[in-house]
């Protein structure tokens, strides 16, 4: 695991972009497409509108990318809440990425046959082979939550790649997720956090004892692959110099 810490929010954008190009060049490199899982919440938003300004959208060629989610919320893909609508909204339409690069949930189904459907789309997606996505980036919820990896959730004790519905009882509503165990499988992962809000949860993680029930993030362990946290300042004001 390496940590990454940045002044302001704006120098970590900055550095979690640079890095989202240079793995998509190097998957490139290798004549291969990049996948990539995008994380919903607030915090990616602007991330991904860096990635389509005027200095980032002619980097890449962004035609050898696909798209998914890391979870969805179990609502129209046209609603204001929808995690596909933000990047779609933000990232997507912008860069004119063609339809069959994106690989949204379709929360038309029932939450389990969404689900399950999404499983099937990313199987046949990767023809057979390991489920190992070039990059999946998530986010850290207050409560440390990541994905709808949610503490106490029936979720968190799969032990195979897939992908699950979650209810939240607290919320009376459904979410679609990948589980720990997909996530783990992938060549790259990292959590984009920043705020002061942040900072709680980030120490919880990082230097708590391991209680994945309680903080959820802590199953992110990749097998093979690397785990990076990019945070600012103030995610990072609670950690310890040992940590750092």
């Amino acid at each position: 695991m390496q940590l990454h810490i940045y002044k302001t929010v704006d120098e970590l954008l900055e550095n979690i972009a640079a890095y989202f190009l240079h793995l998509a060049n190097e998957s490139f490199a290798a004549n291969k497409r990049f996948s990539v899982a995008l994380p919903g919440g607030n915090s990616p938003k602007k991330l991904f509108a860096l990635l389509a300004s005027d200095a980032y959208k002619d980097k890449l060629a962004w035609s050898n990318i696909d798209f998914f989610f890391g979870d969805e919320r179990y609502v129209p893909q046209t609603s204001a809440d929808s995690n596909f609508k933000m990047a779609n909204d933000v990232l997507l339409q912008p860069l004119n990425i063609a339809a069959k690069q994106i690989f949204a949930v379709d929360t038309s189904l029932s939450p389990n046959a969404a689900a399950e459907d999404y499983w099937n789309r990313i199987q046949a997606y990767f023809n057979g082979n390991e489920q190992r996505f070039g990059l999946i980036i998530l986010g850290l919820g207050d409560n440390a939550h990541t994905a709808s990896l949610f503490p106490y959730t029936p979720v968190l004790s799969e032990t195979v790649a897939g992908i699950r519905s979650v209810f939240l009882a607290n919320q009376n509503t459904y979410r679609i997720t990948f589980t720990a165990p997909l996530i783990n499988l992938a060549a790259n992962v990292a959590f984009l956090v920043y705020g002061d809000d942040k900072a709680i949860a980030v120490k919880r993680v990082l230097e708590a004892g391991k209680n994945t029930g309680i903080y959820p993030a802590q199953l992110i362990e990749p097998l093979n692959g690397k785990l990076d946290w990019f945070l600012d300042e103030g995610a990072a004001s609670k950690l310890s110099s040992t940590t750092q």
